[in-house]
């Protein structure tokens, strides 16, 4: 009889089991078939490092056309190089994903081709389309191999193609924190590239020209790649009523006096809300103006430092010297009949490389300045004053008139005189700004026009050296350098980024820009610690998991004796 009851209670424990095995499985069906169009992921990580921001989701949700990303990232790469790759791919696995497969992506390798005549052709069509090459050295076993990689890509629809630069960041910074930089960047830059490649409405920029303006040459790079987002156009002040017909003005290194009418013009276009860049050169100076002797160097006036002064900012009239600065050929002797040259520190070329921690400025590389001023900031009400840029903590202030010589380029600096410490050379202005005619006549050839004394919000960008976005003109060939170049040491610096990213920030409604603040957070290794505890931790993973291995089968045996030992 009791054995009847011990075989009836087991058969139903073994019925139950198998109800709740089925209902299991029934519910993963059914969970699975309901949440088979439902698409979710949770990122855990402090920094969001795997998230997409949702402008970026809805731009990608709004593609109407499908885009395809050529990444010339495949191949074996040193393990820097390949978490670059990886975080590619990820980021546009998550793009393909929130696109619905609009976006789809491959992972090209130019080297592959082992004909070197073709793959370097191969090599010229790609720098063609844009994208640089770059020189990686990595150890395979004893020997140092070095290969050319295109850490880029090539976004594309419909015919049309736009150039991405993965790897990006400060130059000046250690491989990693630079390699870690792009990574931060590459939801920006992809995103942008698409934008640019679907966008449909296009903000209009004007370049105010008949002050002595840079002309179209000497800004060429800066405007083509304006051209690929906005509309640019030339504007004459005294040809036209108002700005109104513009998203935004570009005041590029005037030497003339501005009229009042002309700054009534620019200050009511900024008062209504319109948004404005200004490259200035508060001091009337250039290499080419000093002569053997020296040059006297004097104040510019442009009659715009009462308008830049209202709205919150003055620009000096003086000049900043930097340790850290560009170079210039110098003669330091005669080789017979020719005479030989060396590139020596200009101190008034400084390298900046001081940047807050702004969507305009993160994660940028060195500009480079010529003859810059430094910029105060004035009392302006409900206008807020974020510094840019600013030179290193080595500099030295120049006050107007001075005499400056070539020949200061052969003297070493001395330490002590660069003690000024960081100058700031930029400024972002942002709020609604006042009328700097508010109780002021009209001018001059101004007539049937209302003063707006205070009206929309806008933003400024004012930098006391126009030269940042002027590009060198080759001597021979008459053709414009790259924005940023320096033909001294070959190097480029990241002018044309900087003064395209303030444009994108002043004008961009969709705030894509605000991408550019995406930060993760590099936890690097203390080499010297983790050399030093090597065998320590080795032996605690080795160890560690068997005692903990043996210690519960020992557990579990003696539960189940004392479990059982009485039945």
């Amino acid at each position: 009889m009791v054995e009847e009851k011990t075989t009836s209670a087991s058969t139903s424990r073994k019925k139950k089991d198998i109800y709740l095995f089925i209902g299991a499985v029934g519910i993963l069906l059914l969970l699975n078939i309901l949440l088979a169009n439902v698409y979710f992921r949770v990122d855990l990580t402090e920094d969001k490092r795997y998230s997409i921001a949702p402008v970026t989701k809805q731009l990608l949700a709004n593609l109407k056309e499908d885009i395809t990303v050529d990444v010339y990232l495949a191949g074996d790469f040193p393990a820097r190089f390949k978490r670059l790759q990886n975080s590619v791919r990820e980021t546009l696995e998550e793009f393909r994903v929130y696109s619905d497969d609009r976006v789809q992506f491959n992972f090209i390798n130019p080297s592959s081709n082992t004909n070197p005549e073709k793959r370097n052709n191969y090599y010229q069509q790609l720098i063609a389309k844009g994208l640089q090459p770059t020189n990686l050295v990595s150890t395979e076993g004893d020997k140092t191999v070095e290969k050319i990689i295109f850490p880029g890509g090539i976004v594309s629809s419909k015919g049309k193609e736009v150039p991405v630069i993965f790897l990006k960041g400060n130059q000046a910074a250690p491989p990693d924190e630079q390699l870690n930089q792009s990574i931060e960047g590459l939801e920006f830059e992809l995103a942008s590239a698409i934008r640019q490649l679907t966008q449909t409405q296009r903000k209009r920029i004007g370049f105010i020209e008949g002050h002595g303006e840079l002309g179209m040459l000497e800004a060429a790079d800066f405007i083509t790649t304006l051209q690929k987002t906005y509309d640019v156009f030339w504007v004459d002040l005294t040809k036209v009523k108002d700005l109104k017909a513009l998203d935004a003005v570009v005041v590029a290194k005037p030497l003339l006096k501005y009229s009042e009418a002309e700054k009534f013009k620019l200050d009511q276009f900024i008062v209504g809300g319109g948004r404005a860049l200004f490259f200035i050169d508060p001091v009337n100076i250039s290499l080419d103006s000093i002569r053997t002797e020296g040059t006297v160097a004097l104040p510019l006036e442009l009659n715009l430092q009462d308008l830049l002064f209202n709205y919150g900012v003055r620009l000096n009239g003086n000049l900043v010297q930097d340790i850290n600065a560009g170079q210039i050929p110098m003669v330091v002797g005669m080789l017979g009949n020719q005479p030989q040259t060396q590139l020596m520190n200009w101190r008034y070329y400084p390298i900046i490389n001081g940047f807050n921690k702004h969507t305009i400025t993160r994660n940028l590389d060195a500009l480079y300045s010529k003859f810059v001023s430094n910029i105060d900031s004035v009392r302006a009400k409900n206008i807020k004053k974020t510094p840019l840029i600013a030179t290193s903590p080595y500099s030295r202030v120049v006050q107007m008139p001075a005499s400056i010589n070539l020949n200061e380029a052969r003297v070493p600096p001395k330490p002590e005189e660069f003690t000024a410490g960081p100058q700031v050379l930029g400024y972002l202005l942002e709020g609604q700004f006042r009328s700097v005619f508010a109780n002021r006549p009209l001018p001059a050839g101004i007539t049937n026009v209302n003063i707006q004394s205070e009206g929309k919000p806008s933003k400024l960008v004012v930098v006391a050296d126009g030269d940042l976005i002027r590009n060198e003109v080759n001597p021979k060939t008459k053709q414009p350098f790259r924005l940023g170049f320096d033909r001294y040491s070959g190097a480029t610096y990241a002018n044309k980024d900087f003064a395209t990213n303030a444009v994108d920030y002043l004008l961009d409604e969709t705030n894509l820009v605000s991408l550019r603040a995406k930060e993760i957070v590099l936890r690097p290794l203390d080499r010297v610690k983790a050399k030093e505890e090597k065998q320590k931790w080795q032996l605690i993973n080795l160890v560690l998991p068997l005692i903990l291995l043996v210690s519960f089968g020992i557990g579990r045996y003696y539960l189940r004796k004392r479990k059982y030992a009485g039945s």
